[in-house]
C-alpha cells in the first residue's frame, strides 16, 4: 500500500514536518513554522520544485497546521487534503501506558494530557499539534510515537529510584528515558553499517535537549534522562541531575513555590543558568575565546557530565564497541566531540582530528580500540515508519 505520511514534531513555538511517500521513504516535502504566537512567524519548506522562505501569520498551532496544509496544496505537493493518509506525532512521554506507537483515540489523548505533569515542556504542545491535525485532517490516521517507547527495555534495577516501592506501584515513578526515536535510528544505522561493532553502543544525542543511551544487542539498557526529560545531562536551559535536597533548600531560602522551581530547573538552568550568557553552545564557545569565564565554566561542566555518563555506560555494557554523536551539537561541534573523547584515551580511543573537523562519519583512527562515529539523526523517518505500520493491507 502506497501512502503519504506526515511526520510532525510540535514544539512550544514551532512545528516541524516532513511528508513521506511510503513505503519508499521518499521525502516529498519538509519544513517548519517557527515563532508561532509571535507577531511574525516564519515558514520554510523544501520540495522538489524549490524552497519557500517567508514571514507569515501563525498565532496558534491551529493556524500553523492550516498554513502547512495550505502551502502543500498551493505548491501542488498534494492536490487535495485526502491524499494524506496518516499523521505521525512525536510525543514526549508515554509513561507506563505505552511501549510502542499507538493510533490516537480519545483515551490516548487523555493519557497524553495526564502525562503532561511528567513532560511539562513537551506533552502539552504535542497534544496541541495532535488536536489541530485531527480537526483539519479528520480522514487521516493519527498515530502517537513516544520518545519513551524505545527505552521500555531498561531493566528494573536500572529504572527504579531508591524511594518507597509503593510510589512506583501507585504512580509509575521510574526512569522512562527519552529521545527514543533518535537512539533507535542510531542503533539501526550502526547495525546496518558496522554490524560487527554494533553489540555495545553508546548513543550521544546532544542538542538543546540531550541524552545518552547504553544499547546492548539492539536494546536500551539505560538512558540518562529519567522520570522526566529534566534528568541526566546538563542541557541548554535544563539542570540535569542535581542533589534533590537543593529543592527544599531553595524553597525555604528563596521563597520559591513549586511552579517557580519547575521553571527554574527547566527554563533558567543548564548552560544558560551557569553562563548567564546563552543557552547556545556556539555563543558560549565564541565567548570562551573572548575570555568569558562563566561561558568557559558552562562548557567544561557540559563536557564533564557527558564524559561521566559515557564512562558509566561503558562499565555497564562491560565495554563499548561504538560511540555515536548525533543531534545538533553532536553532529556539528567538532570541539565538543574532541574534548569529550580526550578523556577516553585510556580506553584506547584515538580521534582523527582531520575527520572530526570535517564531521565525517568515522572520526576515530583506524587503530582506535573504539569506533567513534558522527551520524545525523532522523527522528522523522522513525515516526513515519511507526505510523505506516499501523495501516492494514
Amino acid at each position: 500500500m502506497v501512502a503519504k505520511i506526515l511526520s510532525i514534531n510540535s514544539g512550544s513555538s514551532s512545528l516541524k514536518f516532513k511528508l513521506y511517500l511510503m513505503p519508499a521513504e521518499v521525502v516529498v516535502a519538509s519544513g517548519q513554522v517557527e515563532r508561532i504566537g509571535q507577531a511574525k512567524a516564519h515558514f520554510t519548506m523544501k520540495t522538489e520544485a524549490g524552497k519557500v522562505d517567508e514571514d507569515v501569520q501563525a498565532k496558534s498551532h491551529d493556524q500553523a497546521v492550516s498554513l502547512v496544509i495550505d502551502q502543500l496544496l498551493a505548491r501542488q505537493v498534494i492536490k487535495e487534503m485526502t491524499e494524506i493518509s496518516g499523521v505521525g506525532h512525536r510525543v514526549s512521554n508515554g509513561g507506563a501506558y505505552y511501549s510502542q506507537a499507538v493510533v490516537i483515540d480519545e483515551l490516548v489523548e487523555q493519557r497524553i494530557d495526564e502525562l503532561s505533569a511528567l513532560s511539562p515542556l513537551h506533552n502539552p504542545v504535542n497534544l496541541l499539534g495532535i488536536r489541530a491535525f485531527k480537526k483539519l485532517l479528520p480522514q487521516a490516521m493519527q498515530v502517537a510515537v513516544f520518545d519513551t517507547a524505545f527505552n521500555a527495555t531498561i531493566p528494573q534495577a536500572n529504572a527504579l529510584y531508591a524511594i518507597p516501592y509503593d510510589y512506583y506501584e501507585k504512580y509509575g515513578i521510574r526512569k522512562y528515558g527519552f529521545h527514543g526515536p533518535s537512539h533507535q535510528y542510531i542503533t539501526e544505522q550502526v547495525q546496518e553499517r558496522f554490524p560487527t561493532m554494533s553489540h555495545k553502543i553508546i548513543s550521544c544525542h546532544l542538542g538543546s535537549g540531550a541524552s545518552i543511551s547504553a544499547i546492548k544487542d539492539g536494546q536500551t539498557i539505560d538512558n540518562s534522562m529519567g522520570f522526566t526529560p529534566l534528568a541526566g545531562l546538563m542541557m541548554g536551559t535544563r539542570s540535569g541531575d542535581l542533589d534533590p535536597q537543593i529543592l527544599p533548600f531553595l524553597q525555604e531560602h528563596e521563597g520559591l513555590d513549586i511552579q517557580e522551581i519547575k521553571n527554574l530547573l527547566n527554563a533558567k538552568s543548564g548552560l544558560l543558568g551557569v553562563s548567564g550568557y546563552s543557552n547556545d553552545i556556539r555563543d558560549l564557545e565564541k565567548a570562551q575565546k573572548e575570555g568569558h569565564q562563566r561561558a568557559a565554566l558552562a562548557l567544561a561542566m557540559f563536557i564533564h557530565r557527558i564524559q561521566t555518563y559515557i564512562g558509566a555506560y561503558a562499565a555497564e555494557l562491560n565495554g563499548v564497541e561504538t560511540i555515536v554523536f548525533t543531534a545538533g551539537i553532536g553532529e556539528h561541534d567538532s570541539y565538543i566531540r574532541s574534548k569529550i573523547m580526550q578523556q577516553f584515551a585510556y580506553l584506547g580511543v584515538r580521534i582523527d582530528e582531520t575527520q572530526n573537523q570535517a564531521n565525517e562519519l568515522v572520526i576515530s583512527q583506524r587503530d582506535s580500540a573504539i569506533n567513534v562515529l558522527v551520524i545525523p539523526t532522523d527522528e522523522e523517518i522513525m515516526i513515519a515508519r511507526d505510523t505506516y505500520q499501523h495501516f492494514s493491507y
